[in-house]
């Protein structure tokens, strides 16, 4: 018994100690104060700038929660708008320190690139887009459709993919903005959009150039696809990807014990442990990480939990009113899980 609590505490202490010295690319952003998050050019409910510049969106929320970690104050981000193509290359070339482009987690992107994803912040899948006086039903009705996609993307080749598999032919539209593919949709240069269906739900509750509505366009019932969206890091610096990654359970393992931002204040005074070690009353969490031992708290309280940041930018209190489905806890039937924080 002895020997094992020995054990224990040796692999406690290396756990607080080495896992606290910054890597290069921590380092380069705690000495510029600030964080760099890749964005996309503009998705409603997930990375949109306002009229006054200021970024929002469920996207956004995770970049801010991993400032808040760092630093603080989730205020302290530079966002960097990114096209589907320019996206890794530039987390690659340092020009940003993150991504939450909506980019989908797959085996190639995770070894082949260099690239770190940290976790899985929406689970999606690829649809299609369709005008309502097509009368088309099904994705199984496409044959010979013209369709939008940008290039570059699981999107394109999903789509290949799926009219291969069909024994259906498509014309293509590749667009590598994703203003400009919208604005060819509509425009009638296309049949059909597909892309995740989260992003188009957003293009049709956001992006609808009037006289037409939100009624004049359907997307069509199939999923022809797993898109796992995850943040994505440069490989190479451990401890800013386990930062950024504790920093999104975070705000899951808040939801899960029903810690948000109007409560979190009266939850520091709670008795149950787990909630003590999450909040950093208890500490040991934030040295593990080499942060602030209230950097859940800071998370909580500028941002929201993981609930708080879907309801109000795709969910229920969102103009897009998108169903949480695959993307509610694993308490509740669906596939956000996170690790304890212990």
């Amino acid at each position: 018994m002895q020997k094992f609590i020995a054990a224990a505490a040796g692999l406690a202490g290396l756990l607080l100690s080495g896992n606290a010295m910054a890597g290069k690319d921590l380092d380069a952003i705690k000495a510029r104060g600030s964080l760099n998050c890749g964005v996309g050019i503009g998705t409603a409910g997930f990375m949109l700038a306002d009229s006054q510049g200021k970024w929002k969106g469920l996207s956004v929320d995770v970049c801010r929660a991993v400032a808040a970690a760092l630093f603080g104050d989730a205020e302290k981000v530079r966002y960097v708008p990114l096209t589907s193509q320019q996206r890794f290359t530039a987390v690659q070339s340092g020009e940003v320190d993150m991504v939450m482009g909506n980019a989908t987690y797959t085996l190639t992107r995770d070894t082949a690139l260099g690239l770190d994803f940290t976790g899985v912040f929406y689970y999606d899948g690829q649809s299609f887009l369709v005008p309502k006086k097509l009368g088309v039903k099904s994705a199984k009705e496409l044959n010979g459709a013209t369709v939008c996609v940008a290039p570059g993307t699981t999107t394109e080749l999903n789509l290949a993919d799926y009219f291969r598999a069909n024994k259906m032919t498509f014309k293509p539209v590749v667009i590598e903005k994703v203003d400009e593919i919208r604005a060819a949709f509509f425009a009638g240069r296309c049949d059909v959009y597909t892309t995740d269906a989260s992003s188009l739900a957003a293009t049709r509750a956001a992006n609808v150039p009037p006289p037409r509505t939100f009624d004049d366009f359907v997307i069509l019932p199939e999923i022809i696809s797993k898109e796992p969206l995850g943040p994505v890091v440069r490989h190479g610096d451990n401890q800013f990807a386990d930062i950024v990654r504790w920093a999104l359970y975070a705000m899951l393992e808040a939801e899960e014990y029903g810690i948000d931002s109007r409560n979190v204040d009266e939850m520091l005074k709670s008795d149950n442990p787990a909630i003590k070690r999450i909040l950093g009353v208890t500490p040991g969490m934030g040295k593990a990480l080499g942060v602030d031992e209230k950097w859940v708290y800071y998370i909580v309280k500028q941002v929201g939990n993981y609930g708080e940041s879907f309801d109000r930018n795709i969910g229920k209190d969102s103009a897009l009113k998108v169903d949480r489905g695959l993307n509610k806890l694993w308490t509740q039937g669906g596939l956000q899980y996170a690790p304890p924080i212990r």
